[in-house]
């Protein structure tokens, strides 16, 4: 079946808990989001690795609404690091995505007020989506890493250092400690920018 075409929009759902019908890692996820909208860029080289710093190829245009906003802030802006645009405007970064894959029929949202807050209830329309990202997440953990397709690399890097279980459960990270650490050594700089961010931000939280 068909899956989002986008780096972000496949990190959304993988964030869904099938079982539970409701989606996690709400913390942390427009972290994950953002991080996951850099290295899709980074990855179709609209964006490369400068020092450290995220540096725009100018004139790039994606096409993807939600890819071509974070474009659009970097070249707005001097140069800066990739934990700078990892941690930034995470609540947008949300619910563009949502609202992208609300707009595309993936998810459906439905108004929801908690204790007075706007909480909208997302459904999976079809967890078949889901459960064939979290497959390609365990392929990429058996295949030998030159075979690992960069995409399915990023997906394992980032919900390693996003913290997603319903992804990758703490067993699991365990247990390919070593292998996930090059996946996300073969995805570049964004996933240690993402895993510092949000442990910051725990940290704050606490």
């Amino acid at each position: 079946m068909d899956l989002p075409d986008s780096l972000p929009g496949r990190m959304y759902l993988l964030a869904y808990d099938t079982g539970r019908r409701r989606m996690t890692a709400w913390l942390q996820l427009g972290y994950v989001l953002r991080a996951a909208a850099l290295t899709d860029l980074l990855q179709c080289a609209v964006l490369t690795d400068d020092s450290g710093k995220a540096r725009l190829r100018p004139g790039a245009v994606v096409g993807d609404p939600v890819l071509d906003a974070v474009c659009q802030q970097i070249a707005g802006s001097r140069p800066r690091t990739w934990r700078h645009w990892v941690g930034r405007r995470d609540g947008a970064m949300k619910r563009a995505v949502r609202d992208q894959l609300a707009a595309a029929g993936w998810i459906r949202v439905e108004p929801r007020r908690i204790l007075g807050i706007s909480a909208p209830k997302v459904t999976v329309r079809d967890t078949r989506a889901v459960k064939r990202l979290t497959s390609m997440v365990s392929a990429a953990l058996r295949s030998p890493v030159d075979r690992v397709d960069p995409r399915d690399a990023a997906l394992v890097a980032l919900a390693a250092s996003g913290d997603l279980k319903t992804a990758l459960p703490r067993a699991t990270r365990r247990r390919h400690k070593e292998r996930i650490a090059r996946l996300s050594e073969q995805t570049g700089p964004i996933a240690k920018a993402l895993r510092n961010v949000i442990r910051q931000a725990q940290a704050a939280a606490s």
